[in-house]
């Protein structure tokens, strides 16, 4: 893969001529959707599809990267799928025109209220074990604020019913994240009761498992959450990282402070997380405009 790098940058600035900061933020966007893609994906730049190209585009965002940056990281991946299409390393690239991102200043994220929380997590049906599981992922995800990612790639092993906890395994560390009783009862009872029946085997690790008995996908657990949204006939487009923003916002709201919440989200840098406190005075700006006499 290095290889195809390395020929990349050669032809951009010996063919091209293209300026050394337009080289070096191009091959800086390449290596870093590279690093990315070995270590959440297990693949390679030349193996990437779409969805990949998506949901590091979503990543980026949740990293408080502005439109422009990840506009400019799309442009980069682009011109990079071009050049691997005309020099043959490809057949077709897996950038199509479906993929846009506004350049202009990111639209704040959506975050659900409370009663709409509630409504989310009261629509699976624990009758049966898919309803028990789903109750659990959709109960998780709003517990901990987890990445959908990070969701998915927990195992058995990371959980702690007695002292309430899940071990996270982030990309540079890993983090310890309480479960509220609701989550834990909801977690114990998957475990129990329905997820001996899905395992494909008493080997598998991993702690959600599909209809198939292996690891839980994020497209699965995507199509999970959109069909509960429904049910709960919530207009806001939800997405995984609804719940993980809500949950941060939640938090500020009752009081956390942004360096626990920095913890808990697993933020390396704490202006990701102050994103949410200016979500959070904004919104008692709007009702000070709303509610003040004098305002």
């Amino acid at each position: 893969m290095l290889d195809i790098i390395s020929t990349y940058e050669n032809y951009l600035s010996k063919v091209k001529k293209a300026s050394g900061n337009t080289v070096s933020s191009y091959m800086r966007d390449i290596r870093q959707f590279s690093d990315w893609l070995e270590r959440t994906e297990g693949t390679e730049l030349l193996n990437a599809v779409q969805q990949n190209i998506s949901v590091y585009l979503t990543h980026l965002q949740d990293q408080g990267k502005s439109g422009a940056t990840v506009s400019r990281t799309l442009a980069s991946l682009k011109n990079f799928y071009v050049y691997a299409v005309s020099s043959g390393f490809l057949e077709a690239s897996p950038i199509t025109d479906q993929i846009h991102v506004d350049r202009g200043e990111r639209k704040p994220p959506q975050i659900l209220t409370g009663r709409e929380v509630e409504l989310l997590l009261s629509q699976p049906v624990t009758t049966d074990s898919k309803g028990l599981r789903d109750k659990a992922m959709l109960e998780v995800m709003y517990a901990t604020g987890i990445r959908v990612t990070e969701l998915i790639e927990l195992n058995v092993e990371d959980v702690n019913l007695g002292m309430g906890f899940v071990r996270c395994n982030g990309a540079k560390k890993s983090r310890v994240i309480p479960l509220y009783p609701a989550a834990l009862k909801a977690l114990a009872s998957y475990l129990n009761d329905a997820r001996p029946l899905m395992a494909v085997s008493a080997s598998e690790d991993a702690l959600f498992v599909n209809v198939s008995g292996v690891r839980m996908s994020r497209q699965g657990f995507w199509k999970i959450l959109k069909y509960y949204q429904s049910k709960a006939g919530i207009e806001k487009d939800i997405t995984p990282h609804t719940l993980r923003h809500s949950f941060a916002v939640h938090l500020l709201e009752n009081g956390a402070d942004l360096s626990a919440l920095q913890e808990l989200m697993g933020h390396s840098d704490i202006s990701s997380t102050q994103m949410y406190a200016s979500l959070v005075n904004a919104k008692v700006k709007s009702v000070y405009d709303k509610c003040h006499p004098k305002a």
